[in-house]
């Protein structure tokens, strides 16, 4: 028989072992993953880059705060089940009470952080490239006007002549070629004097020295004439085939857009990557024009007032749509798929688009004509990295020829590729 004092209801007995079982239950993916470390591998850090790019910049940055907090050292501030269970869902773990999350959640204006669908080798490649990045701050980068030619005081500055600049070069030239012309007339009319005062002319040379130049006679022959007729016309048939060929090419075009949005900006100091914004980029024909909600996962917290981002506001209140401006536009009987290029080509955006980060406003960088793709096809070798669909077309390639498997061998100079 049990003693009363030590005797224990069924109910409050099953109900602590429930509780003992909820509490083992909470810690098991601590204890898990108690030994876990940061990997090292290159492929790895590649890959937690890729990951950190495309969720984590909007909000956080390395070695300084932007919404969140810098991530520099994270591993060191807290252990790493603790940020594998935050990142997957930040309100449970402020919610079970944790002090420095509580903490971190009051300091950052109770901005709730968005829960990630990633798994814990993500979790541990996304740290390995915070812990890559940390540990190598890379050096301020110097302007090319500040980089000294070596053995010289030069400036090393590659400058290239803008086109609508070569018109205004030619004309100079040729102002300078008339003023040696009108040097020169001077120098022989000073010499011609000089040598008629002297008097030691015979009469031969006497008559050479006396003969002047009849402009008008010249101007009046044939041969004149012909060969201003044929100036003329090559210069205006240069014009007009350069005009031909402009038809429909809006390079450097930078219209002026609802709301002065700055990539520079928001791509270039905060580096927020551009699928971020685009969702479309990597699964769509279509890059996508952001959406206000996208705008709104940090402008409900940050510059809220600002008068651009009121703007936003204005438009969500009103249910309506913020009249962008296109700046890349394509002829409807083009075809251009940006998954395409994107996710199976693996072509950076700034091929096409520019130096996005550096833009205060988004103009066409390159001329985007059939000639500008065709070259590109021509040149650029495709990526079969990971792909064993182009492994029988690579091996059938490298057995005819020496160079990479290019674009343009895959069928991407047929016109029904992109004139369908």
């Amino acid at each position: 028989m049990f003693k009363a004092a030590n005797y224990l209801p069924p109910k409050k007995f099953y109900g602590c072992l429930l509780t003992s079982i909820r509490i083992i239950v909470a810690l098991l993916p601590f204890s898990l993953h108690a030994q876990a470390t940061i990997p090292t591998a290159e492929p790895i850090i590649k890959e937690g880059k890729t990951l950190f790019e495309n969720n984590c910049t909007v909000c956080h940055a390395i070695h300084e705060e932007i919404v969140g907090p810098a991530l520099a050292g994270v591993y060191d501030r807290r252990p790493i089940p603790w940020l594998n269970a935050f990142i997957k869902n930040s309100q449970k773990v402020i919610q079970s009470g944790d002090t420095y999350a509580v903490q971190l959640y009051e300091k950052y204006n109770r901005m709730q952080m968005t829960s990630f669908d990633l798994s814990e080798d993500q979790v541990l490649a996304i740290l390995a490239y915070i812990k890559d990045a940390t540990e190598n701050v890379p050096e301020p980068t110097v302007a090319p006007s500040e980089k000294a030619v070596a053995g010289g005081g030069a400036a090393e500055v590659e400058r290239a002549i803008p086109d609508k600049y070569l018109l205004a070069i030619f004309i100079a030239l040729i102002i300078v070629l008339l003023l040696i012309l009108l040097a020169l007339i001077l120098i022989v009319t000073f010499l011609t004097k000089l040598i008629r005062q002297k008097g030691e002319l015979d009469e031969a040379d006497e008559e050479i020295v006396a003969q002047k130049i009849n402009l008008k006679k010249i101007i009046q022959s044939k041969a004149f004439k012909g060969i201003a007729v044929f100036i003329f016309t090559a210069i205006v048939l240069k014009a007009g085939i350069d005009g031909l060929y402009a038809v429909g090419v809006q390079q450097g075009y930078a219209p002026r857009q609802p709301i002065d949005f700055s990539h520079k900006l928001h791509a270039g100091e905060y580096q927020i990557a551009c699928e971020y914004c685009h969702t479309g980029v990597t699964k769509s024909k279509i890059a996508n024009i952001p959406s206000p909600n996208i705008c709104m996962n940090c402008h409900s917290v940050i510059e809220k007032a600002h008068p651009e981002v009121q703007k936003i506001y204005a438009a969500i209140e009103n249910n309506t749509p913020i009249e962008w401006v296109r700046v890349h536009n394509l002829p409807q009987l083009a075809y251009f798929n940006h998954a395409q290029h994107v996710k199976v080509g693996g072509i950076e955006c700034q091929t096409c688009h520019g130096p996005v980060e550096e833009m205060e406003v988004i103009y066409q960088y390159a001329p985007l004509t059939m000639g500008w793709c065709i070259d590109c096809h021509r040149k650029t070798a495709i990526n079969a990295k990971d792909n064993a669909y182009y492994d029988k077309l690579i091996q059938l390639h490298e057995s005819k020829h020496n160079d990479l498997l290019k674009v343009e061998a895959i069928g991407g100079l047929e016109c029904g590729k992109c004139h369908y």
